[in-house]
């Protein structure tokens, strides 16, 4: 830093006339102490963003001034070192050093925590540095992404209730109640409800934000012994997130007077075990019939394919046969025995001769054929 002053020099005593007087300019120059930390504009900065916000999403700025004198006067920033939820704080936000500028590293969710409190700290590059830090603190705000959700759930994991309702219930009375949660916050966890579907239309009614269930008119015993409600559930978001369930009311005064109860409550799951059933029965009938189709078409080959008479056989006359018959025993692929009906050749006196025809055993004609 450069100070300019001018001293003058008054020579009053001088005796001469008219007196004279001089003057001489001095510059000084002083040096910068850095004697001055950081200061923020402002005390306290909080800032606002919505769940579901994409990683790098800026949030908000801080602002911190030097008087100091070039490197003594250059202020960046930080984040100080700690902890949400048993995580570093640098896995949610980050901090440009140089313009103050807080951004979002990951996608926050509303359902898991609010909002977080980090500082940050400004030291500037003199010798010794001087610093100074303050408090953001960021709001996470919410969004409708989450859908009304049923307490009442059946061992299948399915919106489904089952009540049982007196006989002779009264106009008005209470006969159940459809309790909801919905993990958002403020309007969006408004919840209504609306019957959509019932097997007795204009018997029932539901209250449109407490969810009971009432009679809208006398129970008798003209009405069935089960009546099916579907009911909608829908929150107060932007765009509006809805769910349906199914309540069973069974007009009875005592369990023993429902035998189908467990059928009624899991008739869905009966019917999706008797379609597995019948595709099964099906597969099996349908393997079985190409499988004696199969045997059959091999039998019927078997019985068309040529035989062969005899390979190397000798024909032996057999005891049991008439004299003019010679039994064949099968070779090679005869697997049964065969006779044969033998002759003499025309004017021959040797024993040569020759076959005609063949017989099976179990179809010997009952009269001997001589062929001389």
């Amino acid at each position: 830093m450069i100070i300019e002053s001018r001293l003058h020099h008054d020579y009053s005593n001088d005796e001469g006339s008219p007196p004279l007087t001089s003057s001489k300019t001095i510059r000084l120059f002083v040096s910068d102490v850095n004697d001055n930390p950081p200061a923020f504009v402002q005390q306290y900065y909080s800032a606002y963003i919505s769940e579901n916000n994409k990683p790098g999403t800026s949030i908000c700025s801080v602002s911190a001034n030097d008087p100091d004198w070039r490197q003594n006067g250059t202020v960046p920033y930080s984040l100080v070192a700690s902890e949400v939820n048993g995580v570093a704080v640098s896995s949610f936000l980050s901090i440009n050093g140089d313009t103050g500028v807080i951004h979002a590293v990951r996608s926050f969710d509303y359902e898991q925590f609010r909002n977080l409190t980090v500082k940050v700290v400004a030291r500037d590059n003199g010798s010794p540095p001087l610093s100074s830090n303050v408090t953001v603190k960021v709001f996470i705000t919410d969004e409708n992404d989450n859908s009304p959700h049923i307490l009442y759930l059946d061992p299948g994991g399915k919106f489904l209730m089952t009540e049982m309702v007196p006989k002779a219930t009264l106009s008005g009375s209470l006969v159940s109640k459809v309790i909801t949660v919905d993990a958002d916050f403020g309007q969006n966890a408004w919840l209504s409800y609306q019957i959509v579907k019932s097997s007795g239309p204009g018997l029932f009614t539901i209250g449109l934000h407490s969810g009971e269930i009432k009679t809208q008119r006398d129970i008798s015993e003209s009405y069935n012994m089960k009546q099916t409600l579907v009911i909608l559930v829908k929150d107060n978001g932007q765009p509006s997130l809805s769910m349906t369930c199914a309540v069973n009311l069974l007009i009875s005064d005592n369990l023993s007077e429902v035998p189908e109860l467990k059928d009624m409550t899991y008739e869905d799951n009966n019917s999706k075990l008797t379609s597995y059933l019948i595709i099964a029965l099906v597969c099996v009938f349908t393997f079985f019939l190409t499988f004696i189709i199969l045997i059959v078409k091999v039998k019927f080959c078997h019985k068309r394919k040529p035989r062969l008479l005899f390979d190397g056989a000798v024909a032996v006359p057999s005891a049991y046969l008439p004299l003019n018959y010679a039994d064949v025993d099968g070779a090679g692929t005869l697997c049964s025995s065969y006779n044969y009906d033998t002759y003499l050749t025309t004017g021959s006196r040797t024993s040569d001769f020759k076959f005609v025809s063949s017989y099976h055993e179990n179809t010997l004609p009952s009269k001997n054929k001589l062929g001389f």
